[in-house]
């Protein structure tokens, strides 16, 4: 089966984002030791290939954190490119992510993970089928896979018992980490997804930061 392809726009600049988290009013991070692994493994019958050349500041981190949030919280800033889980202690661990030119800028707010899925069955919303045509041949829906857009792990966000349709997710373009890509949610390395999906139980609150 072909791949989909999500054309990707230009990067913000680093130095631009941190002058936004700032302004933004957003608590103070201050980056500590990275212990992540992007190699390859296999994963429910599937393989997950390694990150290759990937850029050290967008590897998974422990920073400090002095937000308000309760330990367990998920606070994803849209604008920073970055998801956090906060820990105990004054800590959270820091997620690189993609975030979607149009789905992503749709939801803001609080939420709670509804549902979790392994290896996911993708759909395309409407609007991604208007805006990228060849998407229409998976209106039916893709099992999950290492084709699929969802990659190995899908958390579902829930509002008021609901699907929102925004969701956290792993991605087949590790390239589009850090980046406002086409169209998606919110989009983790999938060595990453694995990793928050293995930390959290559905009902997890998430808080979703705009710019």
């Amino acid at each position: 089966m072909k791949r989909p392809k999500i054309e990707l726009p230009d990067a913000d600049s680093a130095a631009r984002l941190s002058r936004r988290a700032f302004t933004l009013g957003l608590p103070l991070l201050v980056a500590g030791c990275v212990t992540a692994d992007y190699g390859g493994m296999s994963d429910g019958g599937h393989t997950i290939s390694a990150v290759e050349n990937m850029d050290p500041s967008l590897a998974r981190t422990e920073v400090s954190w002095s937000g308000s949030e309760k330990a367990g919280t998920i606070v994803v800033n849209v604008p920073q490119r970055k998801l956090y889980l906060v820990e105990a202690g004054g800590k959270a661990v820091r997620y690189s992510v993609g975030v979607g030119r149009s789905e992503a800028l749709n939801f803001r707010g609080s939420a709670v993970i509804g549902r979790k899925e392994m290896w996911p069955r993708w759909t395309p919303t409407a609007n991604m089928m208007s805006a990228i045509p060849r998407y229409r041949a998976y209106a039916g829906g893709m099992a999950g896979g290492p084709d699929n857009p969802l990659g190995p792990r899908a958390l579902y966000l829930y509002r008021g018992g609901k699907d929102t349709y925004f969701r956290l997710h792993g991605t087949i373009e590790p390239e589009t980490i850090g980046t406002a890509v086409s169209s998606g949610c919110i989009r983790l390395y999938n060595q990453d997804i694995i990793d928050l999906y293995n930390r959290v139980p559905v009902g997890t609150q998430v808080k979703v930061i705009q710019g």
